[in-house]
């Protein structure tokens, strides 16, 4: 009788099928691999080895709390010859003397998560059970038959292993980016996500049925959406705030990365992290996302549609002066990010498949929770309202009708003949490079085509502005030149007359401080012009000059002068409006790299920056991060104030641990300058062998 196969050590190499897998930078303290695709185990038996025949060998897989075989959370298989295609499997590889390797390969329909991982020995009828280790299985990006499959190389390096992006903000027709830190293969970030996925709801509610849903991107989506912000009470991440009162927490402005946001959500027993905005909700998102294996990126809409009553109409009231009166809930955001993520959707008609909309940003409920999609890009621009989840709301924040109405002081209400326009420079980052990629093809049709009507008649959406009489009188606002914080500036109303008669209008022009989400502050600059002759065919420019001194108390941290020009013509009392976002810049941050950049040896940052206003900066602080680069956050409080138009310049030593391309990204805070935002790229070479 032989005598018992006893194991004596293992090793899960974790190094190896990291690099495999495409997860070494999660470090090589945990076995991390993707599924559907091998991982390869080695096995040490003491006194003799396997004998094929006379032993048996069998692994149990189990993730989640209560595992079952029926629920997809737990696997009983035995080593094979071949891979089995539909369940796990196991195939020896190769026997050297006492060792033995095994691969063993998950399905592609596997649930994602922590499991645990225990090998069966039998001899004859004695068997013995040893618990062998943890490892965490991901979706897999690479493997053809995986919902989350995304074909090109580039894009799966963009979209899934790239720990640095930039997400677009400023104005529609100022557009700026500023650097953010996924870091999804950052310490600890990986159990925090799991932690996310076990502190919802639906987990709590039913441990079994959640668990075994995780091998759906789409439900996966859909928890993510709702946990990112905390709006029902669900220990979410993010506690969003949008009135410019932050002290009790960090400014949506100052974050520059995920890892800090989701460290502190730990740190504080996964109570709402303080503060976000959209950008910010939608960052975490793209982060836990990408994490998890599943392609996603940040999106900016630009002139964004809130449309709460389902109407498609935003609906805008003026009062005489160009001031806005706030009657409805309707908003136009001046950009507003959200989540794309790749993904296939077996649970609609063909055709669906591919980039799908989350927005974790708690704007309304969806089946009783703040949460947003998953919405196929391809049902919105398709006009496809009834399928799920929540086109409506997205359909509408780019495609919504904005209709400004002038409020007479008698009450009477009079409808401008000019509409502004919703959904304009759909903006994400392009894939392996810095610079912005539009895609607001893929939302919407031409403006004005046959396609687009069809749409929108699809839509039961009648818009009112398809197309601007060439004839009357048409009005634009234009900027001199940039409008930098600290400076005065000049914008300009553009009046053409295109009729063949002279006509006498009254202009009014008003400037007022706003926030991104399109609320305004005080007025800071005004200009009242009651006789205006408007040759016949010709084209009239008034200024209006907008002080620092009137707007530079007043600015909130968004750095938005709206805009609003109001043409009456007295003898039609037709009114036109032009309304325009001015985005004031802030000075620019220098960074120089000092050093051979070269993984594990200390390099220089050179960082300085100058003062560009009138004023002393006092509390200035410094933040530097970047994924493989600065080994966490580092922090720079400067004791002294920084004098009006001086500059300062610190150095900062750090270690690369990662080599490659990688962003070392700079916020920089004070009394009166805020979210400055600057990045250098590095590209760190590997450490010689």
């Amino acid at each position: 009788m032989a005598e018992d196969l006893v194991l004596e050590t293992w090793d899960l190499q974790c190094d190896r099928n990291g690099r495999e897998h495409r997860t070494a930078e999660m470090g090589c303290q945990q076995l991390v691999v993707r599924r559907g695709q091998p991982f390869t185990i080695t096995l040490h038996f003491s006194g003799r080895g396997y004998e094929e025949g006379v032993d048996k060998l069998a692994f149990n897989v189990e993730t989640g709390p209560c595992p079952i075989e029926t629920s997809g959370t737990r696997s009983h298989f035995a080593v094979t010859d071949f891979p089995e295609e539909s369940g796990w499997s196991a195939v020896i590889q190769q026997q050297d003397g006492n060792s033995l390797s095994v691969s063993l390969c998950s399905p592609t329909s596997a649930c994602i998560g922590r499991y645990s991982l225990t090998l069966e020995t039998s001899t004859s009828y004695q068997g013995t059970s040893c618990h062998i280790g943890h490892f965490v299985l991901l979706f897999n990006a690479w493997h053809p038959e995986d919902a989350v499959f995304l074909r090109d190389e580039d894009e799966r390096g963009e979209y899934v292993l790239s720990q640095q992006g930039l997400i677009y903000q400023g104005a529609r027709d100022y557009i700026t980016s500023t650097p953010w830190n996924f870091g999804q293969f950052e310490d600890d970030v990986l159990s925090i996500c799991l932690n996310l996925l076990d502190t919802n709801p639906k987990f709590l509610r039913d441990q079994n049925r959640d668990c075994s849903r995780r091998n759906d991107p789409v439900y996966i989506g859909r928890v993510v959406s709702a946990m990112v912000n905390c709006n029902d009470e669900d220990h979410g991440v993010l506690a969003g705030r949008w009135d410019n009162h932050y002290e009790d927490g960090m400014s949506p402005m100052a974050w520059i990365g995920s890892v800090d946001i989701l460290k502190r959500w730990k740190e504080f027993g996964c109570q709402p992290v303080k503060y976000g905005q959209c950008w910010v909700f939608a960052a975490v998102a793209c982060t836990v996302m990408r994490c998890l294996g599943i392609p996603s990126r940040v999106v900016t809409n630009y002139n964004s549609a809130h449309d709460t009553n389902g109407n498609l109409v935003i609906d805008r009231y003026l009062n005489e002066t160009g001031e806005q009166e706030q009657r409805s809930r309707d908003m136009i955001w001046n950009f507003h990010c959200w989540v794309e993520s790749w993904m296939a959707r077996p649970d609609l008609a063909p055709g669906y498949d591919g980039w799908q909309v989350l927005d974790p940003t708690p704007q309304e409920k969806s089946e009783g929770v703040f949460c947003c999609g998953p919405a196929p890009v391809k049902a919105i621009k398709e006009g496809d309202l009834q399928l799920k989840y929540d086109i409506p709301f997205v359909f509408a924040e780019v495609n919504a009708d904005v209709v400004y109405w002038v409020v007479w002081p008698n009450g009477s209400q009079k409808k401008s003949t000019h509409s502004s326009v919703v959904g304009k420079n759909i903006s994400t980052k392009s894939v392996g490079r810095d610079s912005r990629e539009d895609i607001t093809h893929t939302y919407k049709y031409p403006e004005g085509s046959e396609k687009e009507r069809e749409v929108f008649v699809k839509a039961e959406h009648k818009k009112s502005s398809l197309r601007q009489e060439d004839e009357g009188l048409h009005l634009k606002i234009k900027l001199s030149e940039g409008a930098n914080n600290g400076c005065d500036f000049d914008v300009f109303a553009v009046i053409d007359n295109n009729t063949d008669a002279e006509r006498v209008c009254r202009l009014m022009l008003c400037a007022r401080t706003a926030s991104y989400n399109g609320t305004v502050g005080p007025q800071c600059g005004m200009k009242d012009l009651l006789n205006v002759t408007l040759a016949p065919r010709a084209e009239n420019s008034v200024p209006l000059r907008i002080l620092y001194e009137k707007y530079g108390e007043s600015l909130t941290q968004d750095n938005l002068i709206k805009v609003v020009a109001l043409l009456t013509e007295y003898q039609t009392g037709d009114v036109v409006v032009a309304v325009r976002d001015v985005y004031i810049q802030n000075p620019e941050i220098k960074i120089r790299i000092l050093g051979e950049p070269m993984q594990n040896r200390k390099l220089v940052a050179e960082i300085s920056l100058v003062n560009p206003l009138a004023a002393p900066l006092n509390n200035c602080v410094f933040v530097v991060e970047g994924a493989g680069l600065t080994n966490g956050q580092q922090t720079k409080k400067l004791e002294e104030p920084v004098e009006p138009h001086a500059e300062i310049k610190f150095r900062l030593d750090f270690v690369p641990r990662q080599s490659g391309l990688r962003k070392l990204m700079v916020d920089f805070e004070s009394d009166k300058l805020t979210g400055v935002k600057g990045y250098r790229n590095v590209i760190i070479a590997p450490q010689p062998k």
